[in-house]
């Protein structure tokens, strides 16, 4: 982040030396990179439709200071205030970029703060870095998808942005074309689409990170032939360094997101059984930051079904190792000793106990046995399931508990419950509820409310079951956890 107060006294502590010395004012005009004297370098006036100095522009193109009518001082004053102008325009773009956190927020406002500064009116920014991990995107602003696709009909080696990320690495600097109509050797294809999206001129800089990671150029289009000014490049090549290193941060976050998600789901069912008299169907959802709940369907000898729903304490890779070992060891005691949950349960909490003696978790395991439609469960700090049909939607009673992992010596007792023909129970984790932002009697409420309103034709079906409860329950943009994973698991008796 650029320290702006720093910066400002020191041009302070500079005007007050200059006012009593004549050459040190001399020195500063002849030295400082922003006071230099600038000149057009295209042969039409540049587009200003970006920031507008506070100062008259004369300040940031004057003549040398022999021939201004201005006292020394009166004229670093007004040199000082375009310089304050200019930091302070800097400071608060840099700080709403540092106010994204993801990529979709991101890019669109590097690509509109660098309009800004450069004076353009629209632009493109193609998202690709060269270590060939990903991701790759392009954003555009003041361009439909429609016109991102004639862009991408120019052949690549013939646009700025093109020239960038195809050049040699740190060889490619920004890319100004101040008249692309005048260009007698432009591409005919790029001339054709300047002609019908309406620009003229365009100025691509680099997105490089100071680990000299090349992530992608940003290109800003202007309506007729101009350039930015050399104040203009220098702010928005500051403005660069800072949104690379910006999203240099962001995009390995997102690397690692994406991996965690990644492994998550290799953790999870790859499939779920078929077995006679049930169809299953599963939902899951997880958190940004990555929690620890699963869902499991066994196939058990003389034809039951083990089903099991349970989260790990915590967040982050942590809690998603500690899922893969809770939920394969539960599978291993569970065609052992699969027709007492309890037993399952008890030995879970044995090993969680032995193992993770800092952890805790919630888990349910249910005996199912389709043929006869009878279900044996026993739950661990666990939510209760939910029966929904033709002609009732009611939770089942189950005995409150502790989680595993609370108690010395872990123990409930079981509950049995046979659902009629046609009926479906839902099993899912605390994170569905907590989601909603509601307190838990409400969630419990919406939950319920949210299967009843089960269309009936949709009954039928173990996935549209799933999927209208989510629906109904989490709708767009919810109040969420980011800690907590969403885990469904319906299944229905034929």
């Amino acid at each position: 982040m650029l320290d702006i107060a720093l910066l400002v006294r020191v041009h302070v502590d500079a005007l007050i030396v200059a006012q009593n010395d004549r050459g040190v004012c001399d020195a500063i005009r002849r030295n400082s990179p922003v006071g230099k004297p600038e000149a057009m370098s295209a042969r039409h006036l540049p587009n200003m439709a970006g920031i507008n100095p506070t100062v008259p522009v004369s300040t940031h193109t004057a003549e040398p200071l022999t021939s201004v009518p201005q006292a020394p001082g009166a004229f670093l004053q007004d040199r000082l205030a375009g310089w304050v102008s200019d930091l302070t325009t800097l400071h608060e773009f840099t700080e709403r970029l540092a106010g994204t956190h993801t990529l979709d927020s991101t890019l669109p406002e590097l690509l509109s703060a660098g309009a800004a500064l450069v004076g353009a009116r629209r632009g493109l920014l193609v998202l690709e870095p060269d270590d060939g991990r990903g991701p790759r995107t392009t954003v555009g602003l003041g361009l439909c998808h429609a016109d991102l696709g004639v862009l991408e009909t120019v052949p690549r080696a013939a646009t700025p942005h093109g020239r960038i990320l195809d050049g040699p690495p740190g060889a490619t600097g920004p890319v100004s074309n101040p008249d692309l109509l005048a260009e007698t050797d432009l591409d005919p294809r790029h001339r054709e689409v300047a002609g019908r999206l309406g620009y003229a001129a365009s100025y691509a800089l680099p997105l490089v990170a100071r680990s000299g990671t090349r992530l992608g150029a940003a290109v800003w289009f202007y309506d007729e032939p101009a350039e930015p000014l050399e104040r203009q490049r220098h702010l928005a090549g500051l403005y660069g360094r800072y949104a690379a290193e910006h999203l240099a941060r962001l995009l390995e976050l997102e690397r690692a997101r994406s991996d965690l998600a990644v492994v998550a789901e290799e953790l999870l069912p790859s499939r779920l059984p078929r077995v006679p008299g049930v169809r299953l169907a599963a939902r899951h959802r997880a958190a940004p930051d990555g929690g620890g709940d699963w869902y499991d369907a066994l196939p058990l000898p003389d034809g039951a079904l083990g089903l099991s729903v349970g989260a790990a304490g915590g967040s982050g890779p942590g809690a998603k190792a500690a899922m893969g070992r809770l939920r394969a060891g539960l599978r291993a005691y569970a065609v052992m000793e699969g027709e007492d949950p309890v037993a399952v349960l008890s030995d879970l909490e044995l090993m969680l106990r032995l193992t993770e003696p800092a952890r805790t978790a919630t888990a349910l395991f249910a005996y199912c046995e389709p043929a006869l439609r009878r279900i044996v469960l026993a739950g661990a700090g666990h939510a209760p399931p939910l029966v929904v049909g033709d002609r009732r939607t009611e939770y089942v009673e189950t005995t409150v508990s502790a989680p595993l992992g609370m108690l010395a010596c872990w123990e409930a007792p079981s509950v049995e419950f046979t659902p009629e023909s046609g009926e479906t129970v839902l099993l899912y984790t605390d994170g569905l509820l907590r989601r909603t932002g509601d307190s838990t009697d409400r969630a419990f409420a919406r939950l319920h409310s949210a299967a009843a309103g089960v269309p009936r034709a949709a009954r039928r079906d173990p996935e549209a079951v799933a999927d209208h409860v989510l629906r109904a329950l989490l709708p767009g943009n919810t109040p969420a956890d980011r800690t907590d994973d969403v885990v469904l698991l319906a299944v229905r008796f034929d």
